[in-house]
């Protein structure tokens, strides 16, 4: 396995930036991000021997990569192997020409020994620099290969995504009637026009209500996840490129900039190494994503759906390599506990392979019922990533309590998972058009919200709008 103990700033950013300037050329600048991490430490025997297998996952996740990607980081590191080997024996033999030096009988013996010496540093240096490039370009085609697929996940696009299990409610008709920006116009909920004015098409204002609703379900979903021990934090909005790259963001186009506030979490845990006693280690954060592919589908350009800035609260996790599984279901419950929470129909799906993103092993999906709409709309996603992340970035933890006294020679990759807890304008997008109350005459009345939100409502009466489904107002 390649790799180095210590830490090159230079070096990883000539190996990162190629890599980021392909994939996310940003229009702000040309520059390769810069690191404060070593360099990244894949497992280019795993890939060299398993070159079939991989490929064919290359293949089912329709990566956007040359059909040869998985063997050219096999002749790469076959190269480097090739070419350590030989500067091993070269330095080996210049170590020994230095004990001749230091032997010599005479000084034609010595010079002679003296002139083999330098020859042999100058083949030496030049192999170096051979393998720092052969290295460079082993990192540089693994970094982007996905990461490997669960054995049962679907294979194919969207529409091979497995239903799980379903929940809530039976959904409600689809009601044109019920269209959330219909229903927030009613009520001057959302300000499209003052969002285009001020910033640009898909962006908004949430007003009265709206935003005391994202308030309210910011709260909701944070106080569940910190009940089931998940720790609260607050995170930057913004990420470096570097750790953006090495938590497999690959953006759709080159206007697409590092957007998701989760790779923060990501980059907290970086470059340390936990005892096993200690994990999982749980976190639960609020912050803002942002969407450059907003509008790029018509049928979801409508009103809060696809936006391009939104407010969300997210799960993260780190475990031991063997527990990832079963974090990846503790989190799920989470989710399914804040959506029964609000009374929608949602149901879970297990998704396809062409909807994984580069580090995803296993991803689910939760869509809920948007009668409005008129169809079913992603509301939360979760993600195991397994050791994709943590090999980048460095998360490591130390094996302790087993009942082998040996340690590993290497210590373990822990294993990252994350999760969406709250996509807060889709939510509302979900609540209103279940929520809207209709007189005899069609026309709306009222809105009906979840009594579990009700503890974290702080506005007051002044509109008189909202009824809580617990019946007590």
């Amino acid at each position: 396995m390649l790799s180095r103990t210590r830490s090159c700033h230079p070096a990883i950013s000539s190996i990162i930036g190629p890599l980021y300037l392909r994939i996310c050329r940003c229009t702000y600048s040309t520059k390769p991000p810069t690191s404060e991490l070593p360099p990244p430490r894949l497992d280019y025997r795993n890939i060299s021997e398993n070159i079939t297998s991989k490929s064919l996952n290359v293949l089912n996740r329709k990566a956007r990569l040359p059909h040869d990607a998985v063997a050219t980081v096999a002749r790469s590191y076959s190269e480097w192997k090739r070419i350590s080997t030989e500067l091993n024996a070269k330095r080996n033999a210049r170590s020994a020409v230095g004990e001749r030096v230091r032997r010599s009988a005479n000084d034609t013996e010595r010079q002679a020994a003296i002139s083999e010496a330098s020859k042999l540093k100058a083949e030496v240096k030049e192999l170096e620099a051979t393998l720092d490039a052969a290295e460079q370009r082993c990192l540089l085609s693994a970094l982007s290969l996905p990461n490997d697929t669960h054995p049962q996940s679907p294979l194919g696009p969207e529409p091979a995504a497995v239903t799980l299990s379903t929940h809530g409610p039976g959904p409600l008709p689809a009601d044109i009637k019920r269209d959330h920006v219909t229903i927030s116009e009613h009520f001057g909920l959302l300000d499209l026009k003052s969002g285009s004015t001020v910033t640009g098409t898909s962006w908004y204002f949430l007003r009265n209500e709206a935003a005391l609703l994202e308030l309210a379900l910011t709260n909701y979903a944070m106080s569940i996840a910190i009940q089931r021990g998940f720790s609260p934090v607050i995170t930057p909005d913004v990420v470096r490129s570097d750790i953006a790259v090495r938590c497999g963001f690959q953006p759709r186009d080159d206007a697409d900039p590092p957007r998701d506030f989760r790779n923060s979490f990501s980059g907290t845990f970086a470059n340390k190494v936990y005892s096993s006693l200690n994990l999982p280690l749980k976190v639960v954060g609020v912050g803002h994503a942002f969407r450059a592919e907003a509008g790029a589908r018509s049928a979801d350009t409508r009103g809060l759906y696809r936006v391009h800035q939104f407010t969300k609260v997210e799960l993260f996790a780190v475990t031991a390599e063997d527990a990832s599984e079963d974090m990846m279901e503790e989190m799920l419950s989470i989710q399914k506990s804040i959506l029964e929470g609000l009374n929608l129909p949602f149901k879970v799906l297990d998704m396809p392979t062409e909807e994984l993103g580069a580090s995803a092993y296993r991803k689910y999906d939760i869509e809920a019922w948007m009668p409005g709409r008129g169809t079913w709309g992603e509301v939360s996603s979760l993600s195991n990533c397994t050791d994709y992340q943590s090999r980048r970035l460095h998360i490591r933890y130390r094996p302790q309590g087993s009942a082998s006294d040996s340690m590993p020679t290497r210590l373990p990759f822990a294993h990252t998972l994350n999760g969406t807890a709250a996509a807060i304008p889709r939510l509302i997008v979900a609540l209103l058009e279940n929520g809207t109350i209709f007189n005899d005459e069609s026309e709306i009345v009222a809105l009906r919200l979840p009594h579990a939100l009700r503890p974290f409502w702080i506005g007051g009466k002044q509109r008189d709008i909202v009824r809580w489904d617990d019946a007590s107002d």
